[in-house]
């Protein structure tokens, strides 16, 4: 009988492999006719006019974006069959592919026809008998593993067995990126990741239940089902940290999506990083809605009414400028409601004219005849005098120059924050070109809302690209009048213009993808905007948020349980109602498949003893409790150098996480990279290596084969910790949780 059921298995294994062997060979003819193809537009000829060229330059575009997907996928390229009660055959992988006639070889895991391989069950078959797991290596089925769904198939000897596609993912060693989890989506995570597009969907879920798996899955889907929509304007995914990002940005192109953009809040402006901001309180005030009304005061604030009259020379003569005339000129701009740098526009028109009259009227009465004098205007702006004083009473100004002399001004930041104390102002006061913060890039946002462009830029870069072009073409007609006797002997003497040689010696301008237009471009809307760790933003940062997706269609994802910082809302309904009042949708994840049970509860122990009201998600797995090591402060580095070289032998090739109080990283990081040279990293763009040092906010979202935390209670006590830090840090291991303390431990670790 055994030997039976071994027959079988090793046939159906080569069956597969057989099939597998061919799906692949089907991707590699593919990548080969795009690579031709490609090649072939990039030899086309580059004459002719702008049309044809914008034609070849998105067939061009066309085929790099279908190869770099090809390319992606290679990796586990299918993973699953579904065999129906009609007889039928679905494989399930990645992408779709199918023969060059159209017969379908594999069904794309996003497409309708492959729901039931994550939703079937034995209560709801949907019309499925068997669900088969295809484990790969390489490109070879190293086994195969059955979900019966149909009562009659169970007594099957051709039904395969094993240690179960799901568990097996779970033990796998971490690599410092995180993987896709195509293959093992479980049905409540599948259903929010194919849930409807339009609205926000709020998916709350404790540590290790796959938030952020489901927030990048369902981005995935969406792209596919919604292709047409979302191709142009984009997804946006916004992530907590530059580490998180680089963590999470193989996850989609994995899953054949290579054009959506990524930014931390500290990138959601153009042309800025910004630095974290260090004090509580800052940040606090930074972020509240009536910063909006703040930072609408201070643009207000540069539309300035002189006190007095100003005499002012035009060349030979004199003009009065009033504070009437101003006045008059700032109603006459504010009132027709564009940005600051636009409406000045109209502001500097009205007041040139009315100086232009007033020189007029000068002249006429002292010469005693009346003519005209059009050519004034021009005198009176190119005046010296005037240009000052215009730029006075109404400067344009860049959204960094305004936050930046906000905050540097004490005068400034009093006009526009009236409602603030003086120790307020203080703790918001700061040098001039101090960095930009991440509290600074809502009101920097903000700012140039209201602001708009700098149009006399604009003007320039406008003016300089005219003249390269006159250039251009004044080069071109030169060359045609020297070649004229030879072009005229071969019969070809006026086909070809300036215009035409012009454009054909122009360097081709790179063809920007959506992604890349749309990281360049503040004002750029949005189709889907993804935020991960979404229990940290703030309300301003929210409204930035609300203003890259008009159509406020967003999938959120966290958990209040782990906020951390000092501006986190209470709740989801504090946090969104300001902004699209109850209108969003609330799914809960309530499975912890990354930590082991007992390290889960001891950080639900921490998290309770420190007043947080969480739910526990039910973890799948034991796994060891928390080891707690009480040292001296002298022993602390000592200790954690042990624990990390035992850690090192237990993970064999996995990946350890030493979490610290920001201020330590730099000395642990510095003590552990001396012992260990090649294998430490410390800070968040180091997670390549095996041994990574960082702080517990910079470890959001992230996960180690095993965890080791020093001084928990300093994480308690740190600028911006709190329990939720704690709880962040305590909640990311897949394995094992070492503590090293030489302060007293918090309440609720006090019983390791």
């Amino acid at each position: 009988m055994a030997e039976t059921v071994a027959t079988m298995a090793a046939e159906q294994l080569a069956v597969e492999r057989a099939y597998v062997a061919m799906l692949y060979d089907r991707l590699d003819e593919l990548r080969a006719e795009k690579t031709a193809e490609l090649a072939a537009v990039r030899r086309s000829e580059s004459a002719g006019n702008h049309q044809n060229r914008a034609e070849r330059d998105a067939f061009a575009s066309h085929y790099e974006d279908r190869l770099a997907q090809l390319e992606a996928v290679d990796h586990r390229l299918v993973f699953g069959r579904l065999d129906t009660h009609e007889g039928d055959r679905r494989y399930v992988g990645r992408i779709g592919l199918a023969t060059q006639d159209h017969q379908r070889l594999m069904v794309d895991w996003r497409a309708r026809e492959a729901a039931a391989f994550y939703q079937a069950t034995a209560q709801n078959h949907m019309g499925i008998r068997r669900r088969r797991h295809l484990i790969l290596e390489g490109r070879d089925v190293a086994a195969l593993e059955d979900d019966v769904l149909d009562p009659e198939m169970l007594d099957d000897e051709g039904v395969l067995h094993g240690e179960g596609a799901l568990l097996a993912a779970l033990n796998q060693k971490r690599t410092g990126r995180m993987s896709d989890i195509v293959a093992t989506i479980q049905a409540e995570q599948d259903r929010i990741i194919r849930a409807p597009l339009p609205g926000v969907r709020v998916v709350q879920g404790g540590p290790g239940t796959g938030k952020t798996a489901v927030a990048l899955h369902r981005a995935a889907y969406l792209l596919y089902e919604h292709r047409e929509r979302l191709r142009k304007a984009g997804v946006l995914i916004v992530g907590p940290s530059s580490s998180f990002l680089w963590y999470i940005e193989r996850v989609l192109p994995a899953l054949g999506e290579t054009g959506v953009v990524m930014s931390s809040l500290a990138e959601l402006f153009p042309g800025v990083v910004a630095v974290p901001e260090r004090d509580p309180q800052t940040a606090q005030l930074k972020s509240g809605l009536d910063m909006a009304d703040v930072v609408a005061r201070a643009v207000r604030d540069r539309q300035k009414v002189p006190a007095q009259a100003q005499v002012l020379r035009v060349d030979t003569h004199r003009v009065t400028l009033t504070p009437r005339i101003v006045k008059r000129a700032r109603d006459r701009a504010r009132a027709t409601g564009k940005p600051h740098n636009e409406a000045r526009n109209t502001f500097v028109k009205i007041v040139l004219r009315e100086l232009t009259e007033q020189l007029g009227e000068h002249l006429n009465t002292t010469s005693g005849n009346v003519m005209d004098r059009s050519y004034l205007a021009e005198d009176i702006r190119q005046a010296r005098d005037v240009r000052i004083a215009l730029n006075l009473a109404w400067m344009p100004l860049s959204p960094q120059t305004l936050v930046d002399q906000l905050f540097s001004k004490r005068h400034y930041l009093e006009s526009a924050a009236p409602h603030l104390d003086a120790a307020q102002i203080e703790a918001l006061l700061r040098p001039a070109g101090s960095p930009f913060t991440v509290a600074d890039v809502p009101l920097l946002d903000e700012a140039a809302e209201l602001l708009g462009d700098l149009e006399q830029a604009g003007v320039r870069r406008r003016a300089e690209s005219e003249r390269e072009q006159r250039k251009a073409t004044d080069n071109a007609e030169r060359a045609l009048q020297n070649m004229h006797q030879s072009l005229e002997d071969v019969g070809a003497d006026g086909i070809v213009t300036a215009s035409q040689l012009t454009d054909f010696n122009a360097a081709t301008q790179h063809r920007m993808t959506a992604a890349e237009a749309a990281t360049a471009d503040r004002t750029w809307a949005y189709g889907h905007v993804v935020v991960d760790e979404a229990q940290e933003l703030s309300p301003m940062q929210w409204r930035v948020l609300m203003r890259r997706c008009p159509m406020k269609s967003f999938t959120v994802v966290g958990d209040i349980a782990q906020a951390g910082s000092a501006t986190a809302a209470h709740s989801w309904r504090d946090a969104l109602e300001p902004f699209v009042g109850e209108r969003f949708a609330l799914d809960e994840l309530t499975v912890n498949y990354r930590t082991p049970a007992a390290i889960a509860e001891a950080a639900v122990d921490v998290a309770r003893a420190a007043g947080l009201d969480i739910s526990a998600p039910r973890a799948v797995r034991e796994g060891e409790p928390p080891v707690v090591s009480r040292v001296g402060p002298a022993e602390v580095v000592g200790s954690v150098l042990d624990q990390v070289r035992s850690e090192l032998e237990l993970v064999n090739g996995g990946l350890v996480a030493v979490i610290v109080p920001e201020d330590r990283v730099p000395e642990i990081g510095a003590a552990l990279a001396e012992e260990m040279p090649g294998l430490v990293g410390a800070g968040v763009r180091r997670l390549d290596r095996q041994v990574v040092v960082l702080s517990a906010w910079d470890a959001k979202g992230l996960e180690f084969d095993s965890v080791v935390l020093l001084e928990p209670q300093a994480l308690l006590d740190e600028v911006g910790g709190g329990v939720g830090n704690l709880y962040v840090a305590m909640t990311r291991p897949t394995q094992r949780l070492r503590i090293v303390a030489a302060a007293g431990l918090p309440d609720g670790l006090d019983r390791f």
